[in-house]
């Protein structure tokens, strides 16, 4: 049986700029399903983070010292360490890049448009790979335009099928929640195949991970191949 749907998701905003956690903070209120537990510049990250043990934190990638990079790795070096969806004006796949390798759940705009704002937090709290369409569809074209990776189709060879199947959907967005429905799995050996698969590809996280599937051209469509 699955488990039911995370009832409530709660959030940290993490930007130098008071409107901006403003705004975010009333669009994600509005929604009726999040809770923002704490807001505040990037010497505040941690510390909220062990405090109030938010679910997702929305983080600004440019901010006065710690930068967003900085904070990111330090809240992914707590014991239990949060979501993290970066958060920014700037369309760079510089950052998108080390973000990812850092191990963000996703990379969002922040022009992104507000009706969606909740959605993509909720799939970051259910474990999902969050990208803004425009950044994504830039890095996807990047790893795509020199074809298959070899190597990483030789890591990728690594996994059992079911494995194989799990990537593919976890590429695709998938919550574990949603890879079990789709495998007819329970969460918790979806979880497990989850953790096999990182460990297997050397990866911190889903999104890179992703990639790697990218790379290996695990994700092109058959009839295509």
């Amino acid at each position: 049986m699955q488990p039911e749907p995370r009832s409530r998701v709660s959030v940290a905003i993490i930007d130098d700029e008071a409107l901006v956690r403003q705004g975010v903070t009333l669009i994600l209120e509005a929604a009726g399903d999040i809770d923002v537990l704490g807001v505040g510049g990037g010497g505040d990250a941690v510390r909220i983070a062990r405090e109030q043990r938010p679910d997702v934190v929305l983080l600004d990638v440019r901010m006065p010292p710690p930068d967003g990079i900085a904070v990111l790795r330090e809240l992914r070096a707590l014991p239990e360490p949060p979501y993290v969806v970066m958060l920014t004006t700037f369309d760079m796949d510089d950052y998108v890049r080390t973000a990812i390798e850092l191990g963000a759940s996703g990379y969002l705009l922040k022009d992104t448009d507000p009706e969606q704002l909740p959605h993509f937090v909720r799939a970051a709290a259910a474990g999902g790979v969050v990208l803004a369409p425009a950044p994504a569809s830039r890095v996807r074209a990047a790893v795509r335009a020199g074809g298959a990776d070899p190597a990483a189709a030789e890591i990728a060879a690594r996994l059992t099928p079911r494995e194989l199947a799990a990537l593919r959907l976890l590429a695709d967005g998938r919550s574990n929640a949603e890879i079990a429905q789709r495998l007819h799995l329970s969460v918790g050996t979806v979880k497990d195949h989850v953790s096999a698969i990182l460990a297997k590809l050397g990866v911190s996280g889903r999104v890179p991970a992703a990639l790697v599937a990218e790379r290996a051209g695990l994700l092109v469509p058959e009839a295509t191949r």
